[in-house]
């Protein structure tokens, strides 16, 4: 008689599709010669590499695959994640405040954004399953006194995203999901990205299956947000998570000082380009931002700019010329 067949004869039969193949390996983010490892026995993975696998498989598959895989692990489950998670401790919540008593203003952001995300992560990724967390901010009002687009400014993740997030930050607009939080005001998320299954503006971006948004606010004004993405589908969909984030992000807010914040009447966004239009402008980010200091120094005329403001103006520049893409864009596909 054969042998039954395992986890292993389904992943090898998957990955004989060269496209199955490299868009497994993408989402894990392995190499595909460790999926072949896999298939054949060579290596063994790890509980929570088998969890990712199976949350790679195509939909009509993923039970099959979860049974098999008990076949020979019967303690194997597929959602580890505590459902309740509680609400902040107590000694976290004195750190927050302690940082925000003690530490120098220039140093404030981003102390207490490593401090919040940190501890996030640990708790809603005890696994590693796949999870980041990216602070979102408004960019400062444009000559009109309007707020067009929100950028990624302070990230932390768990593989398969990197541990810090910041090279891959982007700007955000009315197409995101990010910006309809913060134009509304109110929290959103989306279960799975994979499916078509949602009015929410949105587009898919790397290793994310599931995100959420959480708008920081401060007496009714709004700074941005709180992003988070998980490889987990409808992670966000436990009243219990959804408020611990909630929580994170008004520890977020206090981050922020009050003219960060905006009234809802100057939040109108509009459409930013695909991170690949982004990327070919971000690339040259420190470069300008170098030029822009030599620019000041060799100019006797006007002040010399210090790291920080040459930054911000740089970030403003690289704003204008993707707003200006993108309606580029938009008026050659009318």
């Amino acid at each position: 008689m054969a042998d039954s067949p395992s986890w292993r004869d389904m992943l090898k039969s998957i990955i004989k599709d060269q496209r199955e193949r490299e868009r497994i390996a993408t989402e894990l983010g392995l190499n595909v010669l460790t999926l072949r490892r896999w298939s054949t026995g060579e290596t063994q993975p790890r509980p929570n590499n088998l969890r990712q696998l199976k949350r790679a498989f195509p939909i009509e598959l993923r039970d099959q695959f979860a049974a098999l895989v008990r076949q020979e692990d019967v303690s194997f489950q597929d959602e580890t994640l505590p459902d309740s998670l509680g609400n902040l401790d107590p000694e976290f919540l004195r750190g927050v405040w302690k940082m925000r008593a003690e530490t120098v203003p220039i140093l404030l952001f981003w102390t207490l954004c490593k401090h919040v995300l940190q501890h996030a992560l640990r708790q809603l990724d005890p696994e590693h399953a796949g999870m980041s967390i990216t602070v979102v901010q408004c960019m400062p009002p444009g000559q009109d006194g309007l707020i067009s687009s929100l950028r990624e400014v302070f990230g932390r993740g768990t593989p398969p995203w990197p541990a810090e997030l910041e090279r891959e930050a982007m700007f955000l607009g009315a197409e995101s999901l990010a910006g309809y939080a913060v134009s509304r005001c109110r929290p959103e998320a989306i279960g799975d990205l994979r499916t078509k299954e949602t009015h929410l503006p949105h587009y898919k971006v790397g290793h994310e299956v599931s995100t959420a948004a959480f708008p920081l606010l401060y007496t009714s004004q709004v700074a941005g947000c709180l992003l988070v993405s998980s490889t987990i589908p409808n992670y966000f969909s436990s009243p219990s998570r959804f408020q611990l984030i909630q929580n994170y992000a008004f520890q977020i807010a206090e981050a922020f000082t009050p003219e960060q914040f905006y009234p809802l009447e100057q939040i109108r966004l509009r459409i930013m380009p695909s991170f690949e239009v982004q990327h070919r402008l971000l690339v040259t980010l420190q470069d300008r931002i170098n030029k822009s200091m030599l620019r000041a120094h060799s100019d006797g005329n006007h002040p010399q700019q210090t790291r920080l403001q040459a930054e911000a103006l740089t970030w403003q520049q690289l704003e204008e010329e993707l707003l200006e893409a993108a309606e580029e864009s938009y008026t050659r596909e009318r």
